[in-house]
């Protein structure tokens, strides 16, 4: 009995599982990935990114109030004060919040400091004056954090390394596991998820930092074992589906890895927006990030990756064990 079923000389079924047609759409799929990934990188180049506290350096202040403020209100009075750029979010409780100073206003203030000979406050003590003028309840200062350039520097460095590092050991591992036509499919399909990820905060103008760049590590990382569960299925049923062209064989396989895909995806997106929505506002770009990544990644894995092959010719031939030499002759009685 035929394992397989054909409609309009196309295979529809497969070991009595229904195959869908994914490789019909890939030349649409490989437009929007195209256009996803040339917006992200004139956003890239024209916007940058918008680095965090952790790669620009600057003063982190945290302060407690006795009733919870409006986020908004404190914004304007720093405004108000004279530390332009300052960014507010809540740090623990609704009580509690974390001021972070860019580098430029923190020098700013001391220069004014030492002008006006107050240099024994320092810049938390000015920032709680300020804030107290425009509050009935208490105030009161828990630390001050200074991050200097040349580690924010460092951290941005290093950074980037271990990103670059995290793709080069990906693309060894894969083409040791599978073959190079499998390496260079992982690879640019991850390039494409890291590009679209950093895009979408360069469009948005969103704040950069390690927690964001953690956020990006993970993707890739989402993102490879995606492509490796479909890549594992590709490679078997190229050796064992012989009356089928590689085109069907990667319908056949994406088909088989749907369900687990979806289902991987959908709970891992849940877990996403419960942190995006109540995990409050120290990890709202990293929960971001990692939704935008996730999504991206699932994409990449059934297109990106699987378009690749096609492109590159990848064939049986490619995967077959090679044959030792005097291997006929052993085989001889």
């Amino acid at each position: 009995m035929s394992t397989t079923k054909e409609e309009n000389g196309r295979i529809t079924e497969y070991m009595g599982k229904r195959v869908f047609d994914f490789m019909r759409w890939r030349k649409l799929a490989a437009a929007i990935s195209l256009g996803m990934v040339i917006v992200s990188i004139i956003a890239l180049a024209m916007n940058g990114l918008k680095l965090g506290l952790d790669f620009t350096g600057g003063t982190q202040i945290e302060v407690g109030y006795e009733n919870a403020p409006k986020i908004e209100d404190v914004r304007a009075q720093l405004e108000s004060a004279g530390f332009k750029g300052a960014a507010v979010v809540r740090f623990g409780s609704d009580r509690e919040l974390l001021i972070k100073l860019p580098p430029e206003v923190a020098k700013a203030q001391a220069q004014q400091n030492a002008r006006d000979a107050e240099a024994n406050n320092s810049i938390g003590d000015k920032v709680v004056g300020a804030l107290r003028q425009h509050s009935d309840g208490r105030i009161d200062l828990r630390r001050v954090e200074m991050v200097g350039p040349q580690i924010g520097e460092e951290l941005r460095d290093d950074g980037g390394l271990g990103m670059l590092f995290a793709l080069a050991v990906v693309m060894a591992y894969v083409a040791l596991r599978f073959q190079y036509k499998f390496a260079v499919g992982a690879v640019v399909a991850l390039i494409h998820d890291v590009i679209i990820v950093l895009g979408f905060f360069a469009i948005l103008r969103l704040d950069f930092d390690l927690t964001v760049l953690a956020a990006v590590l993970a993707v890739i990382g989402y993102s490879i074992n995606d492509t490796i569960v479909v890549y594992d299925r590709v490679r078997e049923n190229f050796r064992k589906v012989r009356q089928a062209s590689p085109e069907e064989i990667i319908n056949i396989s994406m088909s088989q890895t749907l369900s687990r895909t979806f289902m991987t995806s959908f709970t891992t997106l849940l877990v996403l927006w419960a942190l995006q929505f109540f995990g409050g506002e120290l990890i709202h770009n990293f929960s971001l990030a990692l939704i935008v990544g996730v999504v991206i990644g699932t994409f990449s894995s059934v297109y990106v990756a699987a378009n690749i092959l096609m492109a590159m010719n990848t064939t049986k031939e490619d995967l077959m064990p090679p044959v030792k030499e005097g291997a006929e002759l052993d085989e001889m009685p």
